[in-house]
């Protein structure tokens, strides 16, 4: 019996893209260009950077079908996706392909049976471990989205906002509270 499989997997993602679509839209779009110091990321680089992050993987896993990294060039690759990122600067248009993207990938996922999901993806010759399930490359697409959303909450608090899911914890608090009186 498996604990967590695709239908967990879409499940929690489409929870995880759902929460940074909110935070996306509660920034306002005169916002979009903060950057919280030098060098680091707009608001609109790191959203159309999770934007596309799922086009990329999708290309990997449902269109491609890797079963190795062995050969691919990740420079050519790295280059083509900065430049698909770079497209990406309004905030109309990265929730388009947030909410488009997003979706597409969860369709994905849950169609994946739990054989393709344990199917070993090898890494070029040297790389430790020399191979990681798929099951654990495409998780890795969800824990790469909350890293980047855990930046852009802190970019709203620097932004005198309050995200949404703090929002909703002190109202459950403040509930729980009310009903204890």
């Amino acid at each position: 019996m498996t604990y967590y499989g695709a239908r967990e997997l879409t499940d929690s993602f489409r929870t995880v893209r759902r929460n940074t679509i909110t935070i996306a839209e509660e920034i306002p779009e005169d916002k979009y260009d903060f950057s919280p110091t030098p060098g680091c990321r707009t608001v609109a680089q790191v959203l159309s950077h999770v934007a596309t992050t799922t086009r990329r993987y999708y290309q990997l896993h449902a269109v491609d079908r890797i079963t190795t990294f062995e050969g691919i060039d990740f420079f050519a690759l790295t280059q083509h996706w900065a430049g698909e990122e770079a497209k990406l600067t309004r905030r109309p248009q990265i929730l388009e392909v947030l909410k488009a993207e997003g979706e597409r990938w969860a369709g994905f996922l849950e169609s994946l049976s739990e054989d393709e999901l344990g199917r070993r993806i090898a890494f070029p010759q040297g790389f430790t471990p020399p191979s990681k399930s798929r099951f654990e490359l495409l998780l890795a697409v969800k824990e790469h989205e909350m890293h980047h959303r855990g930046q852009l909450m802190v970019i709203q608090r620097l932004l005198g906002l309050v995200p949404h899911l703090t929002r909703e914890r002190e109202a459950r608090f403040a509930d729980a509270q009310s009903k204890r009186v």
